[in-house]
């Protein structure tokens, strides 16, 4: 269908003539023929605001003196418009002494000096100071309190960017104008210090100020002038922000926000404030350690990587390729995953290579590979939060997990979006959405079929996409006319109007994606809870097309990237099956080395193995199983009987005490490579300072322990590596560096060197053929409360901290905000217990007990509680169960049985 013809209008510009489209705003318009007009409070993400008045312009002929704010004022046809003229120059000038007049005038000292647009502007219009007397803000009223940053209002102009970004971006709404005259202030609501308030540190407030009103309080150690700006990827959780590293003298001083695909401008409190911290750490191991005699002792590379070698080689000759293992790390690169399983295949040759996805997303990748093809996000992050009609949120927290995407699903509901979270928790967006179903921890099977009954029932379904693009409809159909609401009310202790309610919101909507989180995957049904997602999408049509979708949210930086090259038991790189004879003779042919046709073991299966003594070597890499695994003893357990541990790292973790050989690593900011997003989004790290001491580049080191073992392996740079995953990986074949320069990076399938990426998946025709609809009964959780243990417990991330605190843990202002263990407790519960808020309890499980402080509250309900997996101290997974999936062997951490007990210690309240 043909699109009408954009309307266009034609003006002058400085002289210059200009066409841009009707409703182009001044300011854009002379950006476009490269005339840059001076802005403090512009936002370009946000509509114009127009108050720092100093972008006008001259409008020939127009009214009381044809002076206009650039960024309000729409070009016109015929138009004629002055930028820097006398009169315009003149109104500028004295929009600065205004501001001068109420400003502190310290730019020596400032924070800010040489990244100030007022400091900037003032030295453009010949300022120094200001010609106005009189009063003006009282002094001495800056407020620290925030750990991250400060707020002077002596040095505000009131231009409201940080109100803007914080209401109508970040979705919070904490600061707004206080007071009247002089006394009036940029504030937190009812006027708090920043500590006090509900403002959660994402520092985008001090990154739209144009003054130093609110500076990052690491700034007084630099200035702007001193710094390098190294963009790269975050290296928290999956959702792919961009970010301005600052670097003074070969150390990270600072973190901006860059403009990217799934950021825009924007980052969380750990991207912004935790992203380089531990970078620098004192604590980074710097030289290879050999255990000898129970304790560690500094050795060169060259005895290390010989003790290793040899120890792999002598229990790979005695014991078989399966004696040995290895966990790769899903916070490094696709290149450093590429090569670590490449060396386990090669060098090892086993198949016995596994990442953290094990344990938290595998689940997505088997359930989607298997029901549409592809075990990836379908759809992008921008595609499902900006014009869509109706989000499903399934056991997904994206404020605390995901808090990029958190807050651009807030910004939808500003919008219009209608929000339904199913969750047994009262996440954060609850109080956003249109509807909550707090289900019942391990209900998601009987949810979705009762969704898909009452779709089903109302004649809500999709007859053509279903007759056209699916199998699998008749058995599906005919299993769900058993889940009627009331049936599936009562599994999942929620109303039947509910229920109904949302099925017709999410069917009748035109545009609605399901996404969800570990809240699906980490339980005994975890992948039929995957695969039950599918279903309701097919069902209603709502796959390959926009603003759709099924999108498992990835919980590591590069956990995506993992997956995808190859870190699996079970797939080569691109997830070509390892028990294909033609994909494993298209390997050996290109790795010129005979390759195993066993399927490998999981990291789950590995370490009882490793118990029972059929492993003897495991490499782990970057992972830390003896705090996230569940049921830690019995990976210490582990740990302690295997024959060689090797386990390559940035820090002394947990794990890395039980190794025989500890090697020390790069950590991002000091290596070249890419990282794959949630969003299927291939983007670029750039390394930005070198490697403390003797800490070397992570896949330098494997090809060295290759080719020690009788493998020769050799880079000189990781493009190389990825133009070898090109040739091998048909998803990839259209990406290279070159091509990753531009902003926005490449989503797999990338198939050739002129396809620009893949947006959306399974547009037209779904990866395996037809969409695959399964027919899934609901199973109850494998352990369910008792008398003994009376307490449903889930676990799951908080907003401050990113898995086992090894980089947020390293951040004084992160562990000012919180630095203890806790478990929610509904208030109801708390009473009967006689606990209250801050109490220290002892919370038990069938395999043992932790002691932790009790956070009372109404988040959870009345029999069930929840913990974090991020301290050492209580930490959860000593007690977690470690009951498996029986497909993608993914550990149950969302639910077991537990009983609390008041101790009499008690702390005060911890935020």
């Amino acid at each position: 269908m043909s699109t009408a013809p954009t309307a266009t209008v034609t003006l002058s510009i400085d002289d210059q003539e200009v066409t841009v489209p009707k409703g182009t705003t001044l300011l854009n318009a002379a950006k476009e023929i490269g005339i840059e007009i001076p802005t403090m409070c512009h936002l370009k993400e946000l509509a114009p605001d127009g108050s720092c008045r100093m972008c006008v312009v001259e409008v020939e002929g127009g009214r009381k003196g044809g002076l206009v704010t650039a960024c309000t004022a729409h070009a016109q046809e015929g138009m004629i418009i002055h930028t820097n003229n006398k009169k315009v120059s003149d109104s500028r000038r004295f929009v600065l002494d205004l501001l001068l007049s109420n400003h502190k005038l310290e730019c020596f000292s400032c924070a800010q000096n040489g990244d100030c647009k007022l400091q900037d502007y003032s030295m453009e219009y010949g300022l120094t100071d200001t010609s106005f007397a009189g009063k003006r803000q009282a002094p001495n009223q800056i407020d620290d309190t925030s750990p991250f940053f400060t707020y002077d209002p002596e040095k505000c102009i009131m231009c409201r960017a940080c109100a803007s970004v914080c209401q109508l971006r970040q979705g919070r709404d904490v600061i707004s104008i206080s007071n009247r005259g002089f006394d009036t202030k940029m504030l937190p609501c009812f006027g708090e210090d920043w500590k006090l308030s509900d403002c959660e540190s994402c520092g985008n407030c001090v990154s739209v100020c144009p003054t130093g009103a609110l500076s990052v309080k690491d700034s007084v150690n630099f200035r702007k002038w001193e710094t390098s700006k190294v963009k790269t990827t975050c290296p928290h959780c999956g959702t792919g922000c961009q970010v301005n590293l600052l670097v003074k003298n070969n150390v990270i001083v600072g973190a901006e926000p860059a403009n990217g695909p799934a950021n825009k401008n924007m980052l969380c409190v750990k991207g912004k404030f935790a992203s380089y911290k531990f970078v620098a750490s004192g604590d980074r191991l710097q030289t290879p350690l050999i255990k000898r005699e129970g304790k560690f002792e500094e050795a060169s590379w060259d005895e290390a990587l010989e003790l290793v070698s040899k120890k792999f080689k002598y229990l790979k000759n005695n014991y078989g390729p399966d004696s040995l293992a290895g966990f790769s790390c899903s916070r490094s690169t696709n290149e450093d995953n590429f090569i670590f399983e490449k060396m386990v295949r090669t060098a090892f040759g086993s198949n016995n290579v596994d990442n953290c996805a094990r344990v938290c997303h595998s689940a997505s990748v088997h359930g989607l590979a298997n029901t549409l093809g592809s075990g990836a996000m379908t759809n992008t992050i921008e595609d499902i939060t900006t014009d869509v009609d109706v989000i499903m949120l399934v056991g997904s927290n994206p404020t605390e997990a995901h808090p990029v995407i958190g807050l651009q699903i807030r910004q939808a509901v500003q919008n219009g979006t209608k929000l339904i979270v199913v969750d047994p928790r009262k996440i954060d967006l609850v109080k956003n959405s249109e509807l909550h179903l707090q289900v019942k921890a391990g209900t998601n099977v009987a949810f979705a079929n009762g969704i898909m009954n009452v779709i089903l029932n109302e004649g809500l379904e999709d007859e053509k996409f279903i007759q056209e693009r699916t199998e699998g409809y008749e058995e599906l159909k005919e299993l769900v006319a058993d889940y009627t609401p009331d049936v599936v009310a009562k599994i999942c202790e929620i109303e039947e109007e509910d229920l109904i309610r949302a099925a017709r919101l999410y069917a009748n909507a035109k545009k609605a994606p399901i996404i969800y989180c570990l809240g699906v995957t980490e339980h005994s049904t975890g992948t039929k809870g995957v695969m039950s997602m599918s279903n309701m999408a097919m069902l209603v049509g709502k796959l390959g097309r926009p603003g759709c979708g099924v999108n498992p949210l990835r919980g590591q930086n590069n956990v995506q990237g993992a997956c995808d090259m190859g870190c699996s038991p079970f797939d080569f790189p691109g997830y070509q099956k390892v028990a294909n004879e033609k994909i494993r003779q298209k390997f050996k042919k290109a790795w010129q080395t005979p390759l195993s046709s066993n399927t490998g073991m999981t990291s789950t299966q590995v370490l009882p193995a490793a118990t029972k003594g059929d492993v003897k070597g495991l490499y782990i890499f970057g992972e830390d199983p003896v705090v996230t695994d569940p049921d830690v003893s019995h990976v210490r357990d582990a740990l302690k009987k295997l024959d060689f541990l090797v386990v390559q790292e940035l820090f002394m973790t947990e794990t890395a005490k039980y190794a025989d050989v500890v090697l020390p690593g790069a950590a991002f900011a000091e290596k070249d490579g890419t990282f794959t997003n949630t969003e299927r989004r291939i983007q670029r790290i750039r390394k930005a300072v070198d490697a403390p001491g003797a800490a070397r580049e992570d896949y330098k080191v494997f090809c060295d322990i290759a080719s020690k073992m009788g493998y020769p392996m050799h880079y000189e740079h990781p493009s190389e590596i990825m133009d070898e995953i090109a040739y091998l990986v048909p998803n990839f074949a259209g990406v290279n560096y070159k091509r990753l320069k531009q902003e926005n990076g490449l989503q797999w399938p990338c198939k050739s060197l002129d396809d620009p990426g893949t947006p959306i998946m399974h547009v037209g025709e779904f990866a395996r053929g037809k969409g695959l609809f399964k027919a899934i009964p609901y199973q109850p959780a494998q352990e369910l409360p008792d008398n003994k243990y009376p307490y449903l417990m889930s676990t799951g991330r908080m907003l401050y901290h990113y898995n086992t605190r090894s980089m947020t843990g390293r951040t004084p202002g992160i562990n000012e905000i919180s630095n203890k263990s806790y478990i929610e407790v509904n208030a109801e519960s708390a009473t009967q217990l006689g606990i209250n808020h801050g109490d220290k309890v002892k919370v038990s499980s069938r395999r043992g007990s932790i002691e932790t402080f009790a956070k009372v509250g109404d988040r959870v309900r009345e029999d069930s509680v929840f913990m974090t997996f991020h301290f050492q101290d209580g930490n959860v997974n000593e007690i977690t169960n470690a009951v498996c999936d029986d497909i993608a062997i993914i550990p149950e951490y969302k639910v077991c049985a537990v009983s609390i007990e008041p101790l009499k210690n008690k702390v005060s309240e911890s935020r």
